[in-house]
């Protein structure tokens, strides 16, 4: 299987996936969701995500990651993780970041924030959308620029990706999971 680009987010009602201040607020964690997360994080050959984002789970030391940043010009080490890379995708194509850690094949996680979702775009194969629909964050930052006016799901399916029917993950919490494919 060559690489398979599948992104990972819990957003709010409004589309958020984080506060003002770029963390993700209580209101948004549901166990559900972290379980299913964890399991898909689990199973990925890499986890991709920009230097304030981590999934920050009791396996995340294990997994081999891309690290987005403008501070490189294409790949370099990241300075404490042996196996992470830094990537600035204008200077390499994910296959280039994929190869320079031994990666060929596999499905490549691709967990946030906004601008690397934004990158992304028009590439997944697949989005895990989970949405929180209980929980607001007004100011907060979006799961893709461009929200609002538009919704997460208008964005998905701009991009060429339809959704399945939703799976209920957690109805007391109304948090609910759609999977968006190409």
């Amino acid at each position: 299987m060559p690489l398979h680009v599948v992104g990972l987010a819990i957003i709010s009602a409004d589309g958020m996936i984080a506060d003002a201040a770029g963390r993700m607020p209580a209101s948004i964690i549901n166990p559900a969701d972290q379980r299913f997360y964890a399991e898909a994080l689990d199973a990925a050959a890499i986890v991709v995500h920009g230097r304030n984002s981590h999934e920050q789970q009791t396996n995340s030391p294990q997994r081999r990651r891309l690290v987005v940043t403008r501070r490189v010009a294409a790949l370099a080490p990241h300075p404490t993780n042996p196996k992470a890379m830094l990537w600035n995708p204008n200077g390499a194509t994910l296959e280039e970041a994929c190869a320079a850690l031994g990666l060929d094949e596999g499905v490549v996680a691709v967990v946030g924030g906004t601008d690397v979702f934004a990158h992304f775009l028009p590439r997944f194969d697949a989005f895990e959308l989970t949405r929180a629909a209980r929980a607001e964050i007004p100011g907060g930052r979006p799961v893709f620029p461009g929200i609002p006016p538009l919704t997460p799901e208008q964005l998905l399916a701009q991009h060429g990706l339809r959704p399945s029917p939703p799976r209920v993950l957690d109805a007391e919490a109304e948090v609910t999971l759609t999977t968006w494919r190409r």
